[in-house]
């Protein structure tokens, strides 16, 4: 099951977004991410299974940013990957994206995008979202 996790703050929130993901460690997940805002730039870091790998891979890092976003995935369209784990970030860079749930539609918007030019990186229904913004 997906956790999802916000904070803005007057402080780096990084480190704040992964403690938040090890509250909801209970709930199952085979993948987490975090996205964080700095001086308009989003930095984004995924890993594949335990939220410990995701603290890992943030070690040494600079992620400054006071706002962000985080999220455990179960997987539902596409493989429990980096590559399909959130927050997916748009074509542009300018927005970052996680969501839980399915979008129904997603194999008939993503067509649509790639027609014009967009391309994927990841197997889930939710980059389209990301893209569409």
């Amino acid at each position: 099951m997906c956790g999802i996790v916000g904070i803005l703050a007057e402080r780096p929130v990084a480190g704040l977004l992964v403690d938040s993901l090890r509250r909801l460690e209970y709930r199952g997940y085979d993948s987490a991410g975090v996205a964080v805002l700095d001086g308009g730039k989003i930095s984004v870091e995924r890993a594949s299974g335990k939220i410990s790998a995701l603290a890992e891979k943030l070690k040494g890092h600079d992620f400054p940013g006071t706002v962000g976003i985080a999220h455990t995935r179960w997987a539902t369209h596409g493989a429990p990957t980096v590559e399909n784990a959130h927050p997916h970030v748009s074509y542009d860079g300018k927005f970052a994206v996680v969501h839980n749930g399915i979008i129904e539609n997603y194999a008939a918007l993503k067509a649509k995008l790639q027609s014009e030019g967009v391309e994927f990186k990841s197997e889930t229904d939710t980059e389209v979202i990301a893209h569409l913004l």
